[in-house]
């Protein structure tokens, strides 16, 4: 695919008006919306702002936020607001309502990762490429969102936060380890919230929430802690939203010294069709968790939806074997041990949950050549990855193969001494560092929500979302969360 074959969106009024139509509420506005609400005087960025303190008292059960800053957010307000009736829009992001993971790290605001292992958090002294870039464009950040205990587990169950909770469904996960901003995006505390990714963090809470969502190409955002396979990336209601949101934070900084500058990429929005495209489906990778049957029935229609729209289909062996996992896993705890480890003596008890601390210390007794050969298991399945799909366009596949499961439990399968199955759709695209997105595409039969994983080459992120955008306008009608439902 390539991100040249489209006419880039028209800014003219005519245009923005025939894109937009009036939300019941502005907190569930879109960017395009709230953009085009703004230049009219139909509401400020202020008057929104408020909406959004609402809504976060409303919401304060589902526990999403490790800080919100109401005074900073509001003085932010009262700059766009001041800057929109001028006529000196900054552009679509000016004085939209958003919210970043609490490890994107923001000048004055702790950053303790979601672990009650220190009293005295970290506090960054500058802010993260991600929050830089939003700040440059008048976002208003609302807070920083929870994460689990050094957003190692799938949940939002953490030492610090206690449990974040489903905005759907309070007995249910919210899915992690970008939990609370889930819970943000879900619930509209505005209409696009920056999490974290580094083996489905992105993308879990994604599909448990009927969000879109990218976890972009390797170093497209820049990070001020890069990490082998970790990235950032937005989360929202609707693609359109994620467009906006990369065409602002996609941008080199020279702070990330494990990234490059990309070729210029059209963010702008659009549809692709499927038409004539390689897909590759990829069903067999439940290694060590078995598909669920709700979820295999979602894909294949999908699969069938995208074929009868002219897709040529394949079917892709599987990506991630257990080898690969169990080692991956296994340099995962050897290094969250050594952040135990690192901790001050007399604090590492309590430190952080007893699941997480049971499952760092299954790397204990292991020696440095068994962990090096465990941390070179990164790169293997990153190489596998994209040798099995270099020959499609976009590869198909579940988010995991589980439905969303109670609030409480850290994991889908409460068992620290098994690797992490429930990842093995997710894991290979951080490795490969390739583009992921998700988009909903169905529910099961009790309300859960089921979502597609969308995959493609590196660079191909605005096409990656341009096919999301058109499977929204021709998902079946049950696909299409209602979110009317959280907004009353």
């Amino acid at each position: 695919m390539t991100n040249t074959s489209h006419q880039a969106t028209s800014h003219s009024q005519q245009q923005r008006v025939d894109q937009v139509s009036e939300p019941a509420s502005w907190t569930s506005a879109s960017i395009a919306e709230l953009d085009v609400a703004y230049d009219d005087g139909e509401t400020t960025p202020e008057h929104v702002l408020d909406e959004v303190f609402s809504r976060i008292t409303r919401d304060t059960a589902l526990n999403a936020y490790h800080v919100v800053t109401h005074h900073e957010a509001l003085a932010a307000a009262q700059s766009a607001t001041a800057r929109r009736r001028a006529g000196r829009s900054l552009g679509p992001l000016d004085g939209v309502p958003v919210t970043v993971k609490e490890n994107l790290g923001r000048r004055g605001v702790t950053m303790p990762s979601g672990a009650a292992a220190l009293s005295n958090p970290p506090v960054p002294t500058q802010d993260s490429p991600v929050v830089t870039r939003l700040r440059e464009a008048g976002a208003i950040i609302v807070g920083s969102t929870v994460m689990p205990d050094w957003g190692m587990l799938s949940s939002g169950v953490s030492s610090l936060h206690g449990v974040t909770r489903s905005s759907w469904n309070p007995a249910l996960t919210t899915g992690g380890s970008s939990s609370g901003a889930a819970v943000t995006a879900a619930s509209a505390h505005g209409p696009v919230h920056f999490g974290s990714d580094i083996g489905g963090s992105i993308r879990l809470p994604g599909t448990w929430n009927g969000l879109a969502t990218l976890k972009p190409s390797a170093g497209l955002i820049p990070l001020d802690s890069p990490y082998v396979g970790r990235a950032a990336g937005p989360m929202a209601r609707r693609t359109a939203d994620l467009f906006a949101a990369m065409a602002i934070t996609a941008r080199w900084d020279d702070r990330d010294a494990s990234t490059h500058p990309y070729p210029p990429i059209d963010f702008s929005q659009r549809t692709l069709s499927p038409k004539g495209l390689r897909v590759g489906v990829h069903l067999d990778g439940a290694i060590g968790h078995p598909l669920d049957p709700e979820v295999r029935a979602v894909c294949l229609a999908t699969a069938d939806q995208f074929a009868d729209a002219g897709a040529q289909i394949s079917e892709i062996s599987p990506i991630t074997t257990n080898e690969l996992l169990t080692r991956i896993d296994r340099f995962w705890r050897a290094r969250s041990l050594n952040t135990l480890r690192g901790l001050p003596d007399g604090t590492q008890d309590g430190a952080v949950l007893d699941y997480i601390e049971r499952w760092c210390r299954g790397a204990e007794g292991l020696d440095g050549a068994t962990i090096v050969g465990d941390f070179e298991a990164c790169g293997g399945l990153g190489a596998r990855t994209r040798e099995l799909t270099r020959d499609f366009d976009i590869v198909l596949s579940p988010v995991t193969p589980e439905l969303a499961f109670p609030a409480s439990d850290p994991m889908p399968r409460a068992n620290p001494d098994l690797p992490m199955g429930h990842i093995s759709y997710t894991l290979p695209f951080n490795m490969s560092g390739q583009p992921a997105g998700t988009v909903n595409a169905g529910r099961a039969a009790d309300g859960r929500w089921i979502g597609l994983q969308i995959a493609g080459s590196m660079g191909a992120d605005a096409d990656i979302l341009a096919v999301m955008a058109w499977w929204e306008k021709v998902r079946p009608v049950e696909a299409n969360p209602p979110w009317s439902q959280l907004d009353g």
